[in-house]
C-alpha cells in the first residue's frame, strides 16, 4: 500500500505539497549534467518508480500562483459564448429576453460555484471535482458525468480554433482557414506542452487582455448610449420591442447563455493546482462574482442598448459571423477600434482553446484513476504532466481542419450538439453532491467543520437544481417547436438535445456492464471522512481571530479591495 493510500484510509488528507519523491542520487547527478535542452525532452519520460508508488509529483514550479487563480476565475473561458454567440441570442429573443435568459443562468452559476467551493474546501481533490459523483451520488452517474464533461471540452478545442480562423476573416478572407487553424494549433501545443505551468501563464496573459478590453468596452458603451457616437443619443430606443419570438425566444436563450457561462467551474480545478487550495478558492469565488456581474451581465445589458435585435449584421439575421461587440463599436462610427476589439476576440478564442485542453486532460486522468478509461491516461512524466492525456486533447484539435471543408457547417453543428447541454448536467451534479453530503452528515450525526460555507447553503443548491431542470425542459420545448415556425425534423431535434440521450446511454450502459442496480449511495453508507480536509477547529478559529485583528489594522482602501476582490 502506498503512502498516499494508507493516510487516506486513516481519514487524513495529505496535501500534494507534502508528497516527497526520493530518487537515486546517481540519477540526480546525471540530470544535473544534462543541458537544459536535453533535460526538457527527458522530462517527458514516464517515471515508472513514481507511478508504481502511486506518488503524485508537485513542485512549486508546477503549481499555479495565487494571481493566476484570480485571473483564471475572473475571465478564463470567456470567449465565443459571450463575444459571438450572444449575437444569435439577441436576434432571437430581443433585449429583454436576452437579459432575462442571462440573469437566470447567472443566478444558477453563482450558487453552483458556491456549492463547489464548499465541496472542494472540505474534500480537496487534485485535478478534478467529478470524483464527488462517485463518492456521494452513484458510480454509474459518475461514469456518465466523467465522459460527458470530457466530451464537452474536447469538442471545444476544434470549435475554438475554427472560430479564431473565422475571426481572421474580418481582415482577410483570401487565405484558407485551414492555414490559420494550423498556426493556432501549434501555438496551443506550445503552451500546453508545459502542462499546468504553461496553462497558468498562458491564461494569465489572455485574461489580462480580456479584462482590459471588457472594462474599456463598458466605458465606451456608456459614452455611445449617452450620445457620444455618430448615432447621437441612443438611450433605450433599441429596447422597443423588448421581446422577439415571445416565450420561445426567451426559452431559446437559456442553453445559449449556459454555453457562455460554461467553464466558470474551472476555477475550482485550477485552485487545486496551488500550494494553498483553501485560500485560492476563497479568492476565486470573489472573482467569479465580478466575472458574472461585469463580464456577462453588464456587457450583455450594454449590448442590448447599442445593437437592435433586428440589426442585419447580427448572427441569426444573416450569415455574418461578426461579433455584436464589433457591430456596436462600428455603429458608433469609430474606425480603428473595431479591428482592435476583433483582435481581442481572437485572443479570447485562443484562450478558450487553451483552457479547453486543460479541462479535457484533467477529466481523462480522472477517468483512468476511477477505472472508467485506459490506465495509461493517468501516467505522469517526470514533471508531473499527464502527457498521454495532453497529447490526446491536442490531437483532437486537428478536427479543426474540417473548417476548410465544404461540409464544415454540418460537422460543427453536431460537435456543438455534443457539448450543448453537457454543462447543465455537470452543474446539476455539483449541487446534488453538496446536498447529499450535508444530508449524510445529519443522518450520521456528524458535525464536521467546513472551511468554506456556501452562500445560500442547501437552499441555493436546490434552487440551482430547479433552474437546471427548467433549462432542460425549455430546450426540449424549443427542440420540438423551433423558432420561426419551422417544421420539426429529427436532425434538428437531436442537434438541440443530443447530450441528453448520450448521458442516458452512458448511465444505463454502465449499469448493465457492472450489474450494479443500486440507484444511489445511501446516506448512512456514505464515507464522509476519507480524504476530508482535517482541520484542528480550535487552531483554525485562533488563526481566523488573528487574521481579523491584522485585517483591522490595515487602511480602509485595503479592506475594501480585500472584501470585494
Amino acid at each position: 500500500m502506498s503512502f498516499k493510500e494508507s493516510n487516506l484510509e486513516d481519514g487524513y488528507s495529505v496535501s500534494s505539497s507534502q508528497f516527497q519523491v526520493t530518487t537515486k542520487q546517481a540519477s540526480n547527478d546525471t540530470r544535473d549534467k544534462d543541458s537544459s535542452f536535453i533535460s526538457f525532452f527527458k522530462s517527458f519520460k514516464v517515471d515508472k518508480t513514481e507511478i508504481e508508488n502511486g506518488v503524485e509529483v508537485l513542485t512549486p514550479e508546477d503549481s499555479l500562483r495565487s494571481y493566476q487563480i484570480k485571473l483564471i476565475a475572473l475571465s478564463s473561458c470567456v470567449g465565443s459564448g459571450l463575444f459571438i454567440s450572444s449575437a444569435s441570442i439577441l436576434s432571437s429573443a430581443g433585449p429583454a429576453g436576452t437579459v432575462i435568459g442571462y440573469s437566470i443562468v447567472a443566478v444558477l452559476i453563482f450558487f453552483v460555484v458556491q456549492a463547489l467551493g464548499e465541496l472542494t474546501s472540505s474534500y480537496p481533490v487534485r485535478g478534478n471535482f467529478l470524483i464527488y459523483n462517485s463518492r456521494f451520488i452513484d458510480e454509474s452517474w459518475a461514469f456518465a458525468m466523467n465522459w460527458n464533461y470530457c466530451m464537452q471540452w474536447i469538442v471545444s478545442i476544434p470549435l475554438s480554433l475554427v472560430g479564431a480562423s473565422m475571426t481572421i476573416q474580418y481582415w482577410n478572407d483570401d487565405i484558407n482557414p485551414g492555414a490559420w487553424v494550423a498556426i493556432f494549433w501549434v501555438c496551443i501545443c506550445a503552451i500546453n506542452i508545459f502542462g499546468v505551468k504553461g496553462y497558468g501563464y498562458g491564461e494569465s496573459v489572455f485574461s489580462v487582455i480580456k479584462v482590459v478590453a471588457i472594462i474599456g468596452f463598458a466605458i465606451l458603451a456608456i459614452i455611445l448610449i449617452a450620445g457620444g457616437g455618430k448615432q447621437g443619443y441612443i438611450g433605450g430606443k433599441n429596447w422597443h420591442p423588448p421581446f422577439a419570438n415571445g416565450f420561445r425566444g426567451t426559452c431559446n436563450t437559456l442553453v445559449n447563455a449556459s454555453f457562455s457561462f460554461a467553464g466558470t467551474e474551472l476555477a475550482a480545478i485550477a485552485a487545486a493546482e496551488t500550494s494553498n487550495p483553501h485560500k485560492a478558492l476563497l479568492k476565486a469565488t470573489k472573482q467569479i462574482f465580478w466575472r458574472i456581474a461585469v463580464f456577462y451581465m453588464l456587457s450583455v445589458i450594454l449590448l442590448c442598448f447599442l445593437v437592435p435585435y433586428n440589426d442585419p449584421k447580427l448572427l441569426g439575421n444573416s450569415n455574418s459571423s461578426a461579433s455584436p461587440f464589433v457591430i456596436a463599436i462600428s455603429n458608433g462610427g469609430i474606425n480603428v477600434l473595431p479591428s482592435i476589439f476583433n483582435a481581442v476576440i481572437l485572443i479570447a478564442l485562443l484562450s478558450v482553446a487553451n483552457a479547453s485542453v486543460f479541462a479535457t486532460y484533467k477529466p481523462l486522468v480522472a477517468l483512468a484513476e476511477a477505472g472508467h478509461g485506459p490506465k495509461f491516461l493517468a501516467y505522469l512524466d517526470r514533471k508531473g504532466r499527464p502527457i498521454f492525456s495532453i497529447v490526446i486533447a491536442l490531437a483532437f484539435g486537428l478536427i479543426g481542419f474540417v473548417g476548410a471543408s465544404k461540409n464544415q457547417e454540418t460537422v460543427f453543428a453536431w460537435l456543438l450538439a455534443l457539448s450543448g447541454l453537457s454543462c447543465i448536467f455537470i452543474w446539476f451534479s455539483i449541487s446534488l453532491a453538496q446536498i447529499r453530503v450535508n444530508y449524510a452528515c445529519k443522518v450520521q450525526g456528524l458535525d464536521l467543520y467546513r472551511p468554506f460555507r456556501a452562500i445560500g447553503g442547501d437552499y441555493g443548491a436546490y434552487l440551482s437544481m430547479i433552474i437546471n431542470v427548467l433549462i432542460l425542459i425549455a430546450q426540449f420545448y424549443v427542440a420540438l417547436y423551433p423558432i420561426g415556425g419551422q417544421s420539426l425534423q429529427a436532425s434538428t431535434f437531436f442537434q438541440a438535445y443530443l447530450a441528453t440521450p448520450i448521458v442516458l446511454v452512458l448511465y444505463v450502459g454502465h449499469k448493465l456492464w457492472t450489474r450494479n442496480w443500486r440507484m444511489y449511495i445511501k446516506a448512512k453508507d456514505m464515507d464522509l471522512l476519507t480524504g476530508r480536509n482535517q482541520v484542528d477547529v480550535e487552531v483554525a478559529l485562533e488563526e481566523l481571530h488573528d487574521e481579523k485583528q491584522r485585517w483591522k489594522q490595515n487602511p480602509w482602501w485595503y479592506k475594501a479591495v480585500d472584501v470585494w476582490c
